[in-house]
Formats: C-alpha cells, structure tokens, sequence
C-alpha cells in the first residue's frame, strides 16, 4: 500500500533538509560520547518545533522516530547508569547504545529513501 503525502512548500528549509539536519544534530552529539550534548537536544527541540509543520507528510513519521528514540534512549540510559551499582549497567548500556545506532541508521536510511520509518513486528 503506497501512502500519497501533500506536496512541501518551498518557503525556507525544504522538511528534508530539516529532517537530515535533525538526524545529523542527533548522531554528532552521539558521536561524540556526549561532549556535544547540545547537538542532541537541539536536535530533539528542533523536531518538536517542527513537528506540526511536518503533520501530514512524511517527515511527521521521522520526527516522531527521533523523538521516541531520544526518550526510550534517555531511559534506557538512565536504568544502565543505575544498574552499574550492580555491575550490569556496562552491559545494558552497551545494549542500549546498540539500539540507539540502530534506530539512527534505521531512520536516516528511510528518510534517503523518501519513506517513513518502519517498525519490523
């Protein structure tokens, strides 16, 4: 089944471009082990902002993708720091950061493909 999606306006960034940039922000601040955190969360605002403007299109599914990914990934995180107390959080971190890379790569290859990203059931 082929979803028809309303053509973008030309005013500004094409969504597109917005939503590789919002990709691109979310893997530097990945990359670089949190020291450009600030990438991340201008990335998670920037797709809050626009998400409305995306309602509709094919760009709403990628920016609902990186929205969850950050807030399952900041739990998932948040759990494995804890669980270091008991000597597992290593583990479950590295795990998470492997989900994480996946959704990223997952998403971005999507998005290149001009379609929304797929959950596999």
């Amino acid at each position: 089944m082929t979803e028809v999606f309303p053509p973008e306006d030309n005013q500004g960034l094409s969504m597109r471009t917005m939503t590789h940039i919002i990709y691109g922000l979310f893997s530097l601040g990945l990359i670089s082990a949190g020291f450009l955190g600030l990438a991340t969360l201008a990335a998670i605002v920037l797709a809050y902002v626009k998400r409305s403007d995306a309602a509709g299109t094919v760009y709403a599914s990628h920016l609902d993708w990186v929205i969850k990914t950050f807030w399952w990934s900041l739990l998932w995180f948040t759990l494995s720091a804890l669980a270091t107390f008991i000597f597992i959080g290593w583990l479950t971190g590295l795990i998470a950061l492997i989900w994480l890379l996946y959704r990223l790569i997952k998403g971005w290859l999507a998005l290149f493909a001009g379609q929304p990203p797929v959950v596999e059931a």
